[in-house]
């Protein structure tokens, strides 16, 4: 191999060693819509969310435990107002759910990736290059394709939600890349404080009268098909993928993060089809190669802008 390559080869392997843990969230989250439509309903999304995100705060609270204290008070603080917006993403996300139709929830929720990096130009002042947006574009035309096969129902108040779910996100991989007393920070250590203040929001909401029974009840009413979702969704959909997405974001570009989890309706059609027995069709077989091809092309475009 020609030392002219050997540069070229390490960049390929430091992309992956970054990219891939995005995909494994992206797959995660994918999966996500079916296990949260398992165990939530419209009376129970805050309990639900009590639920999820404190099965794992101690757990984070003590493996973090060196990393809080050497925490500063700008850190803190930073931390704290990114797990206030990461509270906002989840609510509106379950709620969301909950009163659309998963392929509206996915379509919907993929414009993150339009979003994004049309956000980073803003706040940056400069433009994305015209490939990133033409592969942004045929990904999301991907992602009409792949929802077609469950028909996309007429626009309702859960389409709203999710659309504002999505620029939460954007705002979210921005904040993250751009608030300065954070970026010395470790990962574990921000991830246990944002988690905590999305847990203090979502446990007033609980405690607020009129908005469903207690997370206590909730709990007391799952069986052990409740008890797995609300596992994977702890564990999984939670903790590994907002540590991964803290990680990753210092790492590379928002636009390419946003862009790689932007797979995720893909990875939902790939949930439906083995565990809910769904059938993707022509359309949808298209859509999914239009996703992959739209991704491989913004992440190529990506590496020759750094």
């Amino acid at each position: 191999m020609s030392s002219a390559a050997l540069p070229a080869l390490a960049r390929f392997r430091r992309a992956w060693v970054t990219d891939l843990p995005v995909l494994l969230v992206a797959a995660v989250w994918g999966a996500s819509y079916f296990a949260a439509k398992g165990i939530t309903t419209t009376h129970t999304v805050a309990a639900v969310l009590v639920l999820r995100f404190a099965l794992v705060l101690p757990v984070l609270a003590v493996a973090a435990r060196r990393g809080l204290r050497a925490l500063g008070a700008a850190q803190w603080r930073g931390a704290g107002l990114l797990g206030l917006v990461l509270g906002g993403i989840f609510l509106l996300e379950t709620y969301g759910v909950v009163h659309t139709s998963a392929t509206n929830a996915g379509l919907i929720i993929s414009l993150t990736m339009i979003f994004t990096p049309l956000a980073e130009s803003a706040v940056t002042r400069t433009r994305p290059s015209r490939a990133f947006v033409a592969a942004a574009g045929l990904s999301v035309a991907g992602v009409v394709l792949l929802t077609q096969g469950g028909g996309f129902t007429s626009p309702s108040a859960g389409d709203l939600l999710m659309l504002l779910a999505a620029l939460a996100r954007t705002v979210h991989v921005l904040a993250m890349a751009r608030v300065k007393a954070l970026r010395r920070a470790d990962s574990l250590s921000l991830t246990t404080v944002q988690l905590g203040a999305a847990v203090a929001v979502f446990a007033v909401l609980a405690a607020a009268p009129g908005t469903g029974p207690s997370p206590w009840t909730v709990a007391a009413g799952f069986g052990a098909a409740e008890w797995a979702g609300l596992v994977f969704l702890s564990v999984f959909c939670t903790l590994f993928a907002f540590y991964v997405q803290m990680w990753s974001v210092r790492r590379t570009s928002p636009s390419r993060v946003s862009l790689l989890l932007g797979t995720e309706p893909l990875w939902a059609a790939a949930v439906g089809i083995a565990i809910g027995g769904e059938r993707l069709g022509l359309p949808g077989v298209l859509g999914a190669v239009l996703v992959l091809a739209g991704t491989a092309w913004g992440r190529r475009s990506a590496d020759l802008r750094t």
